[in-house]
């Protein structure tokens, strides 16, 4: 069960024979228990792979042991706490608050769902915590750990379900 290591302190992610460096949240890090929906803050602890999803339009589909699956048009995250959907992908149009999968910026291009405030969700203490691409200038994240596209891809084709994204001060 390889640990990957994002530390805010030094900017980069590490794991076994891997570093790149990467960007966390705009506000920084706070306790994953304190942690509210929209803080700008990344979650410290380990969170678990999930799974993830890539942007077929835009990057071949990367080899790797976690079920992946194509972003649609129409594919959302809900980050609206007192919905029955918070924190869980959501088909769009949907009528409460979410977050669009299919961004113009490319920061989703490929995307691996970190296993934060998944299992039951908790309404309020963040959602769509995730890894993903960094933008040009590595700015901050709205919480998330993102690293630059081709490592990611390069990441995503070691990761398997039983691999974990530790976020550290």
């Amino acid at each position: 069960m390889p640990i990957y290591s994002a530390s805010a302190s030094r900017k980069q992610l590490q794991g076994p024979d891997f570093t790149a460096p990467c960007a966390i949240g705009r506000s920084g890090v706070i306790e994953a228990e304190k942690k509210t929906e929209g803080d700008g803050m990344s979650p410290i602890g380990r969170w678990s792979v999930r799974r993830a999803y890539w942007r077929a339009d835009r990057i071949d589909k990367p080899e790797t042991g976690l079920v992946i699956d194509p972003i649609r048009p129409d594919d959302g995250w809900c980050d609206a706490p007192q919905d029955p959907a918070y924190n869980q992908p959501v088909r769009l149009p949907y009528p409460a608050s979410y977050e669009t999968m299919t961004r113009e910026d490319g920061l989703y291009d490929l995307v691996v769902v970190l296993g934060h405030n998944d299992d039951p969700p908790k309404a309020g203490l963040g959602s769509a915590i995730f890894l993903h691409c960094a933008s040009p200038a590595f700015k901050p994240t709205e919480g998330c750990v993102a690293i630059e596209r081709s490592r990611l891809i390069e990441l995503v084709s070691r990761l398997t379900p039983r691999d974990w994204i530790e976020i550290a001060p």
